[in-house]
């Protein structure tokens, strides 16, 4: 019995530190808008929920360390969203580092190991000082006083009686019923009565065992749910919680004692007066902002919650299944196409209808792990404040599209890239204060985070106001360390994708922020392995834009197959514009450019697939093949010369460079119906190598199935 209690709490573990991942990154986020200034009384309600929900649980699993911390935090932020303290920017400051330093505990607490005995104390003592307005603070605040009585009762107030019975080991699970009180007596006009019954000698007495017992008579405007809230962490094991509505509001009688009500009348199962020892008093708060209940409004029955916790790896493996179930419905289809609906129209039918569910189950799966960027981009105002200060610029940031859904394991290989981008706008990019006053420029830069659901991607884009990519000094850069030859011929385009070229840096000093030449190449490789492309665009002195573009999921993906000689590709479907059987006055030969494609009077670049592949046996004249036209990322327009067009399928990506090695080019692979691998081409690589190939380059790799083996 003693090994599955074991088991058991090794699982709680594991949640609780996912929750304590969850709850931080809502702290940061909202510490974040109190120092701006931006924050209100809810937001200081709710970092102190997220620090209660972390202590509670530490003190469950025994983390004093974890708990010790998170009490001195926890009661300096009763302090502020009670209004004894008054919260200023130092004050907002120190929030921040404590929301760090407790996230030291947790993650220590999770891997096992023990912090040194003073980690985080100069902090801690700050955060103790905000309680004596010690902490650099003005005085602080006088309590408002309490409102005062209408001459009739407002609509919508009601009275509530609630007893709370602590277990004797509450105080060891790290909470403090004291901390209840003054919640629920923010609710509204409370009395209190206080049940010593259980106190013991004074010799007797354990420090950490709860003996009182309280009833509560409420007056308040707010619900049920509410007030359950304030018990959530310890209503069942740790406490005994009964909460009752007692009385609806009357008008006001004089010497009622309480100037809003009428008397309250006992309820059948009150305990007598005379049952135990108490003491009375009561407690006045002006009603402060109702939390945000987690609960449904509710009378009898409980709480209920409308999501659960699953492990990433459950939903993985499922993911996975619907893949194998997409590529088994293919080969079916593939199997009945010569069947007619006349000779066999239940098995035609049946697998249409296979395959409307097959997507729909498809789209469903992948819902499950879509999470909007929010959390991503909620680490940035922090990133930018701290190193505005320490490069001592002024900059500012504006995001938009926080909402934008993309699925969790792309979001995972982003934390990377936009950190280092966010860097390098304020490192190389915003000007000082000082020069872009003399440029005519305000002395505060921009930078902009936007993310966006564009042709079935994603799109985040990191853009600045700054000066723009120096492309000469790139160059010169570049040549010095032997990444292009002296004397070469290079387009703006070309110059910067330079940045990104491992162990390259333009910083003529090495610091802590940048200089080491390591940063864009990161950006660029986390982006590449999940399918994506980077864009630059910059014009100096006005700024500079980097473009992600990313596929919305790493699983399954809508695409047309087309022949090459006796190669099969997929191309996305998202990247496709049109198709077209071009004629002879259509397809033509420029000096200096190539082959291009006259269309409504635009000129695009042709591409020939086969002569980019080196395939045998495909179709030569432009006139009796089909050009498909695409569009990259950054909006430009190729045509793709193919044979035909086999049709449109869902596939399964399967990933080339986990299973092979990259190939330019391509961005991964699939199985089709009949069993055989076909390659999806990554149209943003095949502009590239048009152009390096147009230009008289050597090809670097080929990526027929021939050339593979």
């Amino acid at each position: 019995m003693a090994e599955d209690q074991s088991y058991d709490l090794s699982r709680f573990k594991a949640t609780y530190f996912e929750e304590c991942a969850e709850l931080l990154a809502s702290a940061e986020e909202t510490l974040s808008r109190l120092q701006d200034g931006e924050g209100s009384v809810e937001d200081l309600n709710a970092v102190f929920r997220c620090v209660h929900s972390i202590k509670g649980g530490g003190g469950a699993f025994a983390f004093e360390d974890l708990v010790h911390f998170a009490h001195v935090f926890e009661t300096s932020m009763d302090a502020l969203r009670s209004g004894r303290v008054q919260l200023t920017p130092h004050v907002a400051e120190i929030l921040v580092r404590g929301n760090d330093v407790l996230g030291d505990f947790v993650r220590a607490a999770q891997e096992g190991e023990t912090l040194p005995p003073d980690h985080g104390a100069e902090v801690k003592t700050q955060l103790a000082a905000i309680l004596t307005g010690d902490a650099d603070t003005p005085a602080p605040a006088a309590r408002p006083a309490p409102v005062a009585a209408p001459a009739a009762v407002p609509s919508g107030f009601a009275t509530w009686t609630i007893r709370l019975t602590p277990a004797p080991g509450l105080l060891r699970t790290g909470n403090d019923p004291l901390l209840m009180i003054r919640e629920l007596s923010g609710l509204g006009e409370m009395k209190v009565a206080v049940d010593r019954s259980r106190l013991p000698l004074l010799a007797d007495m354990d420090a950490q065992t709860a003996y009182l017992a309280w009833t509560f008579t409420l007056v308040t405007d707010k619900g049920r749910a509410a007030i359950e809230e304030v018990f959530e962490f310890v209503a069942g094991d740790s406490a005994d919680v009964v909460i009752e509505q007692t009385g609806q509001p009357v008008e006001a009688e004089e010497g009622d004692g309480w100037g809003l009500f009428a008397p309250i009348p006992p309820t059948p199962d009150a305990p007598p007066a005379a049952a135990a020892p108490t003491h009375q008093g009561t407690v006045g708060h002006p009603a402060a902002p109702a939390t945000s209940a987690k609960g449904q409004e509710a009378g009898a029955g409980g709480i209920h919650t409308s999501s659960i916790r699953v492990d990433l790896d459950r939903v993985d493996r499922l993911v996975n299944m619907v893949g194998e179930l997409v590529i088994t419905q293919a080969m079916l289809g593939q199997q009945a196409s010569g069947f007619s609906i006349e000779s066999h129209p239940e098995l035609v039918q049946g697998l249409q209808e296979l395959s409307h569910h097959t997507r729909e189950l498809q789209e469903s799966v992948m819902a499950i792990r879509a999470q909007p960027v929010k959390a991503l981009f909620s680490r940035a105002p922090r990133l930018v404040r701290d190193l505005s200060t320490k490069l001592g610029k002024q900059a500012r940031l504006v995001m938009s599209g926080e909402g934008t859904e993309v699925d969790k394991t792309v979001i995972e290989q982003l934390s990377d890239p936009l950190t280092h981008l966010i860097r390098n706008s304020l490192d190389h990019g915003i000007e000082t204060p000082e020069e872009r006053i003399a440029q005519g420029k305000p002395a505060e830069g921009t930078i902009h985070l936007a993310a966006e659901h564009r042709s079935g991607r994603v799109v985040i884009q990191v853009s600045d106001d700054g000066k723009g990519i120096d492309r000469k000094r790139v160059l010169e850069k570049a040549i010095e360390k032997g990444l292009v030859d002296r004397g070469a011929q290079m387009t703006d385009e070309q110059i910067d994708q330079l940045i990104f070229a491992p162990g390259f840096s333009t910083a003529a000093v090495v610091s802590d922020v940048s200089g080491r030449g390591v940063g864009m190449d990161v950006v660029r490789k986390n982006i590449q392995d999940v399918g994506g492309r980077v864009v630059v665009q910059s014009t100096p002195g006005q700024g500079s834009r980097f473009i992600l573009s990313l596929p919305l999921t790493l699983a399954v993906m809508d695409g047309m197959l087309v022949a090459v000689g006796n190669e099969r590709y997929v191309l996305p479907l998202t990247n496709i514009v049109e198709s077209l059987r071009p004629t002879a006055q259509q397809a033509r030969t420029l000096v200096n450019v190539g082959d291009v494609l006259t269309l409504r009077g635009d000129y695009i670049r042709l591409i020939r697939l086969y002569e980019l592949f080196g395939i045998k046996n495909a179709i030569t004249d432009t006139t009796r093949g089909l050009v498909v036209v695409v569009e990259t990322e950054g909006g430009d327009r190729i045509g793709l010369l193919v044979d035909e067009l086999l049709g449109q399928q869902q596939v399964v990506i399967k990933s080339l460079d986990s299973n092979y090695r990259p190939v330019e080019g391509i961005s991964a692979a699939t199985i089709l119906g009949d069993g055989r691998v076909a390659l999806i081409l990554d149209v943003g690589a095949l502009r590239i190598m048009g152009e390096r190939l147009m230009s008289g380059a050597q090809l670097v790799a080929a990526a027929s199935p021939q050339a593979a083996e």
